[in-house]
């Protein structure tokens, strides 16, 4: 075991920067080796470097939390655009919805009869003749 130092739960806890339960748990799972005394007491074997994974996850963890700050900041900037596209969306329909009483509506009256679409053949369908065949899109979609 050169290289490794026997230190208590509680001293394992406090180098490793975890609680005691954290090493206990560690220990359970095998990944710390350690050993039981006649009285009970559980040591644990840490390199005599000490844990060199703890400042690497460090540095790990604060390059995830950059690039998560980074993300975070581009996705409050897209949604102010659409925040921003919404607003003038809005404004648009409203200028709109004010022109509608503005839209002249057909003057049906002006000639003295209603203009009559091509599809009824010249005729409202409620004025064609009992004998004459029903459109097509009748016929299929009902009506």
């Amino acid at each position: 075991m050169a290289g490794t130092r026997r230190v208590t739960l509680r001293g394992a806890s406090e180098e490793l920067g975890v609680s005691v339960e954290a090493v206990r748990k560690r220990v359970k799972r095998g990944s710390l080796r350690s050993d039981k005394d006649p009285d009970g007491r559980v040591y644990v074997y840490l390199d005599a470097g000490g844990d060199t994974s703890r400042p690497q996850a460090e540095a790990e963890g604060s390059e995830l939390v950059e690039e998560l700050r980074r993300q975070n900041e581009y996705l409050r900037g897209q949604l102010d655009i659409r925040t921003e596209e919404l607003r003038e969306h809005r404004r648009l329909l409203a200028g709109l919805i004010e022109r509608v009483p503005e839209l002249e509506a057909p003057d049906r009256a002006r000639d003295g009869h209603e203009s009559v679409p091509e599809d009824f053949g010249g005729a409202v369908p409620e004025e064609r003749e009992k004998g004459s065949e029903r459109p097509w899109w009748r016929r299929v979609f009902g009506g």
